[in-house]
Parts: structure tokens; C-alpha cells; sequence
């Protein structure tokens, strides 16, 4: 019931900041085929573009009706929902975004407050967010995280830009084990990050990368990504969490993502990413001897949040893995073929109007572990691979975007994963 009372209360909150507001620019609806606003995948149905699904829609002024419309995406099985309403008034940009899901009762709300200037823009962000144990655990343990962050940008060009972020996190927790581990290592990450970018800036992923990853909208394909000119992107950064002050963990963490598109035919197109993470330097307690030992001690005993440490399971990673270890070191690779069945070429069903539609492979390769040694060990990796497919659906004036796969670890116990994403468009 807390967490239903939170949640009416951020809603609340959402609905005043969706109010109207008088300068407000006309907007255009995002691009699932990769392509910068030089060459928008939205076209008139005479030349379609050879991208992926996208809605067949014309560009323009909407009505005030449709403007006020928030960003809603929905994901299954998991049961996430992620709400979004913002608003730009001149130069400033005004957002709240609650994410929450109706399985566990997980819920983390922002408000944010971005400065467009000249030659840098800044945001400032508040936020929290608590976690509960896995519904099947019988449990109302949670974790939470409240904090704040100021992100500023340094746009190089369209493409390329630099990032600086200053954040501060508060962890609480019930769960017996994370209570002790608090105790020992503390209850604050203090924590600075430098990043770089290259591809468009609306690229979720890579913003998630630089910016605020609690706060990413997870796709279940690369292709939704508007990835930057000649179907390429790259990110990296560097994030150190320093023990001064307020501070009580002790890391340095690099991240870095690539991603590439391959046209194989006019209309089908091949996506790779490659992406990594490791810990170079992690500070380290002694563990508690009256305590009984843990499953994973590289965890309990490494001053990093117990939030931090990478996993190969979730939709920005293998989509057919169920295992959830944990490590300091990460490294995947995954290729999503994309084949149309028809584009552009509407086809009613279900009370819908099924515009585009395109069939995916999909396959991964990955590792995880808590040694560098894990990259040259061939056993450790994990396989995977499945099938699925994008679409973009019309019902009355509303625009869906829908995606889904079956995939399967090729190694190990794991079973079938299914997934589904619905996103609406403004």
C-alpha cells in the first residue's frame, strides 16, 4: 500500500508539471530506424525509408491535444512501466519521470531541470528509488536510493560531445544481508564521471551510459536507437566513486559501448554492438568472522554498491540469459538481423492498423566474473539466441510501437525468455 501511496503522490506531481505551457516547440516523432535528423527515417509512404518499423505519420504541428499526450512505455513479462511528461519553456527543459513496476511494486521517480545554453547545457536531477525483493522470494525486504546530480554536456558537434556528472547517493536497505554490509562499508557514494560520446544525442542508451542509468527506457533491439551518421555510435566513460568527505566507497569503473549497422540488402540490415565494463581499482574491507559466509564474498567484501557491479541478464545485455551472476568485469557482443515483411504498407487486424512490420534474429556472446582472467577463458562464456520482431501499430490517433522475442541461453540450465516493449509516440 506505501508504494501504491508513492506512486498516486509522483502522479500527482507529473500531472501539474504536464499542464500547458506557452512556449512549447513543435516536436517530431522519434525514429526507430538510427538515422540523424539529416535524413529522418519518417517519410511520405511514396519513398519509404529502408530502416526499421516506424509509423506512418507526417511531420509537423500537432494540436494541443496531442501535445500534452506523455511518453508511456510498457514491458512484458516484467511488468515495468515508464512514464515521462516534460515541458520546454524558452530555454529550459522541465520533466518527471516515474518508473514502476506493477509485479514487485519497484518504483523510482525524477524531476529534472535542464539549461539549454549556448555552448554547454546543464541538468540537475533529484531522485528516489526503492527496490523489492523478487515477488517469488515471499518477502517485503527493499533497498533504496535517493540522491541527486548535476550532468553538464559540451556539444563538439551534432555528434560528438563530452559530459562531466556530480552525483550523490543515500542507500538504505531491510535485507539482512545488505543491512551488514552497510554497516561495514557505509551508506553514501559520492561519485564523479567523465564520458565521451559520438552519435545522436537522443540515443537512450548511450545517455544512460554518460548520464543517469536508473533512469533509461531499456529497448529490446539496437535498432530503436538513433545511433548517429553512417549507422555508427560510441560511448565511453570513466566514473570515479571517491571515500572523502560524505563519500564511503572506493572505485574506478570504465564503461564503453559500440555499436554498427550493416545494410545487407536495400531493405534488410544487420546491427552489432560490442560492450564492456571493469573495475581497474576497488578498495576492499575484511569481512564480519561472526557472520556466516556469503554465496558471492568478492561482493560483501569490495567497496563498490552492491547496485554497480555488472550482470549479464536484462534487456541491454544477452536477451536469453537467466543467470544472474555478478562481476567487476564484463564484456558482450550481440547482432540483431533485420528482415521486413512489409513496410508502409498498412494492414488491419485486432481493431489496429499494423503499418510496418519486421522479422529479427537475434544471438549474443558474453562473460562476467570478478577476474580479468575471465576474458580469455572461452569455458565462461555464454551463447544465446532467439527470434522475434518489431512493429508500428495505429489505433484511432494514437501510434504503438511494439516489439518482442523468445530466446534461450545456449548454455547452461536456463530456459526460454520472452519479451515484449510497448511504446507509445507524442
Amino acid at each position: 500500500m506505501a508504494s501504491l501511496r508513492r506512486l498516486a503522490a509522483t502522479a500527482t506531481l507529473l500531472a501539474a508539471i504536464s499542464l500547458p505551457a506557452r512556449a512549447q516547440p513543435p516536436e517530431a516523432t522519434p525514429s526507430p530506424a538510427g538515422q540523424p535528423p539529416a535524413a529522418p527515417a519518417l517519410t511520405p509512404p511514396a519513398a519509404p525509408d529502408a530502416g526499421v518499423a516506424q509509423p506512418s505519420n507526417d511531420l509537423g504541428v500537432r494540436p494541443a491535444d496531442d501535445r500534452l499526450l506523455p511518453r508511456l512505455d510498457v514491458f512484458f513479462p516484467e511488468g515495468d512501466l515508464d512514464l515521462r511528461v516534460s515541458r520546454l519553456i524558452n530555454e529550459v527543459f522541465f520533466e518527471g519521470q516515474v518508473k514502476y513496476n506493477v509485479v514487485s511494486g519497484d518504483i523510482t521517480a525524477f524531476l529534472r531541470y535542464k539549461y539549454y545554453g549556448l555552448r554547454r547545457t546543464t541538468q540537475l536531477t533529484v531522485f528516489d528509488s526503492i527496490s523489492f525483493s523478487r515477488i517469488e522470494n515471499n518477502s517485503n525486504d527493499f533497498d533504496r536510493v535517493r540522491g541527486a546530480l548535476v550532468l553538464q554536456q559540451w556539444p563538439l558537434s551534432y555528434n560528438h560531445r563530452t559530459s562531466f556528472l556530480a552525483e550523490f547517493d543515500k542507500i538504505s536497505t531491510n535485507k539482512p544481508t545488505e543491512v551488514d554490509r552497510l554497516l561495514r562499508l557505509g551508506s553514501t557514494n559520492t561519485l564523479v564521471r567523465y564520458s565521451y560520446q559520438f552519435g545522436t544525442p537522443e540515443d537512450g542508451r548511450s545517455n544512460a551510459i554518460v548520464g543517469e542509468p536508473r533512469a533509461q527506457t531499456e529497448r529490446l533491439f539496437s535498432a530503436f536507437r538513433e545511433i548517429g551518421p553512417g549507422g555508427a555510435g560510441f560511448t565511453a566513460a570513466v566514473t570515479y566513486g571517491f571515500p572523502w568527505g560524505p563519500g564511503d566507497y572506493d572505485y574506478v569503473k570504465l564503461e564503453f559501448e559500440a555499436l554498427k549497422r550493416f545494410d545487407v540488402t536495400r531493405r534488410s540490415f544487420l546491427i552489432g554492438r560490442l560492450a564492456g565494463g571493469s573495475y581497474p581499482h576497488a578498495g576492499s574491507v575484511e569481512p564480519d568472522p561472526t557472520l556466516p559466509s556469503s554465496s558471492e564474498p568478492q561482493i560483501d567484501r569490495l567497496r563498490i554498491p552492491s547496485g554497480d557491479f555488472f550482470q549479464l541478464t536484462g534487456r541491454d545485455a544477452l536477451l536469453g540469459v537467466k543467470d544472474r551472476r555478478h562481476g567487476t568485469e564484463v564484456l558482450l557482443t550481440t547482432w540483431e538481423y533485420f528482415m521486413p515483411w512489409f513496410i508502409e504498407k498498412p494492414h488491419h487486424l485486432l481493431w489496429l492498423d499494423w503499418d510496418n512490420w519486421y522479422w529479427v534474429l537475434y544471438s549474443g556472446y558474453g562473460t562476467v566474473g570478478f577476474d580479468k582472467k575471465v576474458y580469455s577463458d572461452f569455458s565462461n562464456y555464454i551463447p544465446d539466441a532467439g527470434v522475434g520482431f518489431e512493429s508500428s501499430v495505429r489505433l484511432r490517433k494514437y501510434r504503438f510501437f511494439l516489439s518482442g522475442i523468445v530466446a534461450q541461453a545456449l548454455k547452461g540450465r536456463g530456459g526460454v525468455e520472452a519479451r515484449v516493449s510497448v511504446k507509445s509516440y507524442r
